[in-house]
């Protein structure tokens, strides 16, 4: 379960990275506004929900790879260890958004519910949660292979007990 636990959210982090390409390429598109990670940080944080605050673009780049890596440790503990197939990673992604943005993100007053959303913002946010839920079936799968194809017996015994001082 643990070694399902981490390379889930090793996954979900390299997952993340793929999503937030997305998240940019929108951005330069002009579709984007504030990176819904950013509103989420600032309405976390002491003070006013809406008013900016310092170091908040950092801490939401931070909360969005955490809540990927999450995400992605909770997936691979689900699917224990077997290899999903890319759809069910798809619609594991847009689970993620739909229940994040039709449910406790406009909950609580952070963003508008999607039919109330920039359009071209939750366009970008379905298709990158489709994307990370994609790439954390990739790297999940991968490496889940390269794990089974380490020899078992790897670890001595003798290396696996402390040394005595």
């Amino acid at each position: 379960m643990i070694r399902n636990l981490v390379n889930g959210a090793v996954s979900g982090v390299l997952a993340t990275a793929a999503m937030s390409a997305v998240m940019l390429a929108g951005d330069r598109a002009g579709l984007m506004g504030e990176h819904p990670p950013k509103r989420i940080v600032r309405a976390m944080l002491p003070g006013h929900k809406r008013r900016p605050k310092p170091a908040e673009g950092v801490l939401g780049t931070v909360a969005h790879f955490g809540f990927g890596a999450a995400c992605g440790g909770l997936f691979a503990v689900v699917v224990d260890g077997r290899e999903p197939r890319v759809p069910l990673g798809a619609v594991y992604g847009l689970a993620i958004w739909a229940v994040s943005y039709h449910g406790w993100v406009p909950a609580l007053g952070i963003l508008p519910p999607v039919h109330r959303d920039r359009p071209g913002r939750q366009a970008v946010m379905a298709v990158g949660h489709a994307v990370y839920g994609t790439a954390l079936v990739l790297a999940l799968n991968r490496l889940s292979r390269d794990d089974r194809a380490l020899p078992l017996n790897r670890l001595r015994r003798e290396d696996q007990v402390p040394a005595r001082i």
